[in-house]
């Protein structure tokens, strides 16, 4: 495992393969009542945000530098209350085996990315991404299925 200039939070709450590079300036932020898994020959670029509250990434996957994944948001609930002030929903996050996540791109709380699936740099990930399917925009739709798949 290979560290360069990153930030890891509450790193008892990780367990992490063989083989994972974290880019510089990436940041880990794990809970204390947390989990995470990354999985072997996981390649962070750098600056990327883990909100790792609940998140699986499987081997060989690959997060293009800046991309975010989250973990949670404030419900908004009740109105008369600030935004931040609001309760936080944790939903959990999966990246399959094999899957490429682009530059910049951000996967919100609640979805799956499936085996062997590419979301395009800049995307906005919604909602579950089948195994093979390449994604892009925003929010992130279906363009193809990968060749072969």
């Amino acid at each position: 495992m290979l560290f360069r200039s990153a930030l890891v939070k509450h790193p008892e709450t990780f367990e992490i393969g063989d083989g994972v590079f974290v880019g510089e300036h990436a940041f880990l932020q794990g809970r204390v009542e947390g989990r995470c898994v990354i999985g072997a020959h996981v390649w962070i670029g750098p600056q990327v945000f883990l909100d790792a509250r609940d998140l699986d990434i499987e081997e060989f996957v690959g997060l293009g530098p800046g991309a975010k994944v989250l973990g949670s948001e404030h419900t908004g609930r009740p109105l008369d209350v600030p935004i931040v002030r609001t309760d936080l929903e944790i939903r959990p996050v999966r990246i399959r085996a094999w899957a490429d996540i682009g530059v910049n791109a951000v996967i919100l709380p609640g979805v799956t990315i499936g085996r062997g699936a590419i979301v395009g740099a800049g995307a906005v990930v919604t909602r579950d991404v089948p195994d093979f399917a390449v994604v892009a925009g925003v929010p992130a739709v279906f363009l193809k299925w990968r060749d072969g798949a």
